[in-house]
Parts: C-alpha cells; sequence; structure tokens
C-alpha cells in the first residue's frame, strides 16, 4: 500500500502532467477564453506559480550557494596574499634595521681603527654568575684573547677565550670585569667592575670628588685594553658613608645587553688612542 506521501507526491505528477497536457491544448488555439481552456486555466495556474516559485526558489538557492563557495575561496586567498605582505614587511624592517646597525658599526669601526674587526653576537651564557657572549669570529680571523669588544652605543667588554670561528666576550657587567675610567665632568678615576643585576659599581672613587647622579663615565685610557674617551654609562647613584676614603657609586651601562647583536673587536695594537669626539 502506498504510504500517505507516496500518495500526495503521484498525485501531484498527475496534476503537473495535466497541466502540461492542458496547456498544450490551449496553446494550439489563439484566444483560450471559454470554455475548457478558461476552466483548464483556472485549474492550472495555481500550480504554475507554485512550480515557478519553486523553480526560482531552487535557482537562488543554488546560485547563492555558488557565490558564497566563491566568495570563501576569495577570501582564503586574500588572506594567504595579506600573511605573505605582512610577513615580506616584517622582512624588510628588520633589512632596514640591521643595515641601520652595521652603518654605524662601519662608522665606529673607521673612527677607532682601520683594521677592526664586526663580529655578530651568536650566543649568550645562561649562568646566573657570568656575564658572556659568543661571537662569529675567531682565531682565523685574527682574534686574540684580551682584545677589546665595544658597540656603538658604548663598551661592551674584553675577548677571554678564542677558538678558530669563535671567540668569548666577558662583558663589563660580570663581577670579575674591571675597566679603568673618569667621570667626564669632573675627571674623577675609578674601576668599572659588574655589579650584578645589569649595573656596575665604580670603584675607588675617592670621597673628595664631587659625583652627581647622570654624569657620564668614559674610558681613561689607563688601563692599557680600551681606547680613552669610549662611553661606558652613566651614574645610576652615589653614597658617601660618613667613613672610609671612597665613595660608592653605582653606574648603568650605556649597552643594552639584552638587545646586543653586533659588536666590534679592536686589535690591540691600537689601544692606546683617543676616541672623544
Amino acid at each position: 500500500m502506498f504510504s500517505r506521501k507516496s500518495a500526495m507526491i503521484v498525485g501531484l505528477l498527475i496534476l503537473v502532467a495535466a497541466n502540461i497536457i492542458a496547456l498544450s491544448i490551449i496553446g494550439k488555439k489563439p484566444y483560450p477564453s471559454y470554455g475548457l481552456g478558461r476552466i483548464a486555466i483556472t485549474c492550472v495556474a495555481p500550480f504554475q506559480r507554485l512550480i515557478v516559485r519553486t523553480t526560482k526558489g531552487m535557482k537562488d538557492i543554488w546560485h547563492h550557494y555558488f557565490f558564497l563557495v566563491s566568495v570563501a575561496h576569495e577570501n582564503d586567498q586574500l588572506r594567504k596574499e595579506l600573511q605573505l605582505a605582512r610577513q615580506e614587511s616584517i622582512t624588510c624592517r628588520e633589512i632596514r634595521l640591521a643595515n641601520q646597525r652595521l652603518r654605524n658599526l662601519l662608522a665606529l669601526s673607521k673612527k677607532v681603527a682601520d683594521n677592526s674587526l664586526a663580529a655578530e653576537v651568536v650566543g649568550k651564557d645562561p649562568s646566573p654568575w657570568f656575564k658572556t657572549v659568543l661571537v662569529d669570529k675567531g682565531g682565523r680571523d685574527g682574534v686574540v684573547k684580551g682584545m677589546p669588544v665595544i658597540s656603538p652605543a658604548g663598551v661592551v667588554g674584553v675577548i677571554i677565550q678564542v677558538t678558530g670561528g669563535f671567540s668569548k666576550v666577558m662583558l663589563i657587567t660580570d663581577p670579575n670585569s674591571a675597566v679603568d675610567a673618569l667621570v667626564q665632568a669632573t675627571r674623577a678615576r675609578g674601576i668599572i667592575k659588574g655589579g650584578g643585576e645589569g649595573m656596575c659599581l665604580f670603584k675607588y672613587v675617592l670621597r673628595k670628588h664631587d659625583i652627581r647622579e647622570g654624569q657620564i663615565v668614559v674610558t681613561s685610557g689607563m688601563d692599557g685594553v680600551f681606547p680613552k674617551g669610549l662611553l661606558v654609562g652613566k651614574v645610576n647613584s652615589v653614597i658617601k658613608k660618613p667613613a672610609g676614603i671612597f665613595q660608592q657609586v653605582s653606574v648603568e651601562p650605556a649597552v643594552d645587553f639584552e638587545k646586543l647583536e653586533e659588536v666590534i673587536i679592536l686589535p690591540v695594537s691600537r689601544q692606546q688612542g683617543d676616541v672623544r669626539k
């Protein structure tokens, strides 16, 4: 037995067939205004309207579906192009920044020494007790132990270990470091040593000298390592105790060692020059 749904479908098909037959008969007459033609039009018109609307709706859905698929595909393509453009923009910015740093290194190397050596920082010592970095120049490049290392920002440190293609640099923030320096304004001398937490201690500065926060500290050239006049940092704090020969001075390094990427290794033969402007 047919189900109710099947019966409705069969009935609809019969009506559609009758509609087509009736319209074929009516179509042969120029003016089907009376009799069977008029009755057929009256009966069939609602079904025609339903079929037309259904067909139009299905067509709209079909076209809308393909439109959405096309838009989705276009959006995916645009997202990929946007990601590529962003990456290219980041790459171009990195190249510009690297070029600027290299220009600064070149200008500094020409000022301090004709045969200085530019190097890239390729590693950092994770130890909390030692402050060192690894650079990509070594014995094959003419690097030897004891060479001073600087950057356009200021004093970096000294070469303490050399292999064929790499060298280890002890930073001025290391407790074992020692740089002879002076306050630019007052000419008060002392020794810069690592003080922990990224700061330096300016030791052995006599109490009689008037030292104030913010004053510039430069290399003195008296240690036989660094040329005279290189920027070390600025005075961060000053403590004068009631007793004692020396005052306690801390110095903030001019170099941001967390962002250090390139350095200049100075030759031993040109360490006694004056690089002050």
